[in-house]
């Protein structure tokens, strides 16, 4: 008899807690991925909540004033607005962050299932959604415990602007981000530094163009030769997306998370976009893949 080994998914109710009417970026994305995972017998789950994150951690990745800032009570920007406890919010997913990093290191598959997300959140300024680095939090801690060489590798279909303002040149980790260009927040045309890479995809680019640039940048991971990958597993490429005109199907992330699968480097995946009705079906076919 054939025992599976469950995947570990990191969530927390409270996560759930603060909205605002109309904002796409609302808890429904995890409360309806948590009752599909739930409601499903082909996957072994095991559920898992955050643990905690220091500010010495975060500090890695963002400037002391910028993590005050999350205290004042004024919107950060017209899509990141602030919230009631939004500093706790915001740690819980960097904690998450650093759990799945954990998990990962001891050879588990693991899924942050949290928001809010963390890809564009810079070294100096919360926005799009994001109040902290969550991946690049995660990353900064690996590099200072052992791990030699780290890679990001974004699926997001809009660019990691924050992942790639924190790591820029930093040494023994690269950042790769296949997204949709032109597109928010107006970055990734180019590679930078000497250690980001971007693959821009133009709106509504044929599928199979768009699965070709995914596989392109997955070679490119293979031949860092990192020690670790951390994803940051955005769904929004999705066909039906409502925030972008990505062109990619279920299927395709469940091929995504075989492809990673299949390059046989420890990796953790954290959510960040993914806006469709469609998300929790998008989630676990990727989880499936990854398994």
């Amino acid at each position: 008899m054939i025992k599976f080994t469950p995947v570990k998914i990191i969530t927390d109710e409270k996560c759930v807690n603060y909205s605002r009417a109309g904002h796409p970026e609302r808890p429904l994305r995890i409360t309806a991925t948590v009752a599909r995972l739930k409601a499903q017998k082909e996957l072994p789950i095991e559920w898992l909540a955050p643990t905690r994150v220091t500010d010495a951690q975060i500090l890695r990745a963002h400037t002391p004033e910028m993590l005050a800032r999350l205290n004042l009570a004024e919107d950060f920007d017209t899509d990141t607005p602030y919230y009631e406890n939004i500093p706790d919010y915001a740690r819980a997913s960097a904690a998450a962050a650093l759990d799945a990093l954990q998990w990962a290191r001891a050879g588990e598959t693991v899924f942050s299932l949290m928001r809010p997300p963390g890809h564009h959140a810079t070294r100096k300024r919360a926005m799009g959604f994001c109040y902290l680095g969550n991946i690049a939090i995660a990353v900064l801690e690996a590099l200072a415990t052992g791990t030699q060489r780290v890679a990001v590798f974004d699926f997001d279909v809009h660019h990691g602007n924050g992942t790639e303002d924190i790591l820029l040149n930093r040494p023994n980790a690269a950042f790769f981000s296949v997204h949709q260009f032109p597109c928010y927040p107006g970055t990734g045309q180019k590679n930078v530094g000497d250690n980001c890479f971007n693959y821009p995809v133009a709106p509504s680019t044929p599928r199979g163009t768009w699965r070709a640039t995914l596989a392109r940048a997955l070679g490119d991971i293979k031949n860092f030769s990192p020690g670790l990958i951390a994803v940051s597993a955005g769904f929004d490429a999705y066909c039906r997306d409502p925030l972008a005109n990505g062109t990619l199907l279920a299927e395709d992330f469940f091929w995504l998370g075989q492809e990673l699968r299949a390059l046989k480097i420890p990796f953790f995946s954290l959510l960040e976009g993914g806006y469709s009705s469609d998300l929790p079906e998008l989630i676990f076919s990727y989880l499936k893949g990854i398994k």
